[in-house]
């Protein structure tokens, strides 16, 4: 059995979105906010940060998927598994930057999300988000006291 690259497995895994589309429609979700996450990646994340996610309607984009853009790559060089990988070096930051929005939510907010998502989907390694989303949670504070194991 061939094995698909990277590339290939990444862009097959993104056929996922498409009901997401659908739940949009419904009024289920918002075209901005935090990405709805599977049960096992949700409860790796700080309860405090699993208090205030679950208070939103999820969104088909968000802060957390344009920073975290890269997010199977960095599990899959993590050389921990994916569920410590995923706890140690993705849910603590990527929770506080969906708190991030969650404080700073409004139109202009969701518009700059709207065009940086489609910029990145371009651009794969810009940093144009970093410069764009003024008083983004710095990235450190996977070691703060949330997340006392790290």
């Amino acid at each position: 059995m061939r094995r698909l690259s990277f590339r290939q497995s990444e862009a097959l895994t993104k056929i996922n979105e498409i009901p997401q589309v659908f739940n949009l429609l419904k009024g289920d979700m918002t075209l901005v906010g935090p990405r709805p996450l599977t049960p096992r990646n949700f409860a790796l994340y700080p309860e405090p940060i699993k208090e205030d996610i679950v208070k939103v309607r999820p969104g088909l984009t968000g802060v957390g998927s344009i920073i975290f853009r890269d997010e199977e790559s960095i599990l899959a060089r993590s050389s921990k598994s994916y569920l410590e990988a995923y706890r140690d070096e993705i849910s603590v930051y990527k929770g506080e930057l969906e708190l991030w929005y969650i404080r700073n939510r409004s139109l202009l907010l969701n518009m700059k999300i709207i065009m940086l998502t489609a910029w990145v989907i371009v651009f794969k390694e810009s940093t144009l988000p970093e410069r764009v989303l003024k008083g983004l949670p710095p990235r450190n504070c996977a070691n703060s006291a949330n997340n006392p194991g790290v």
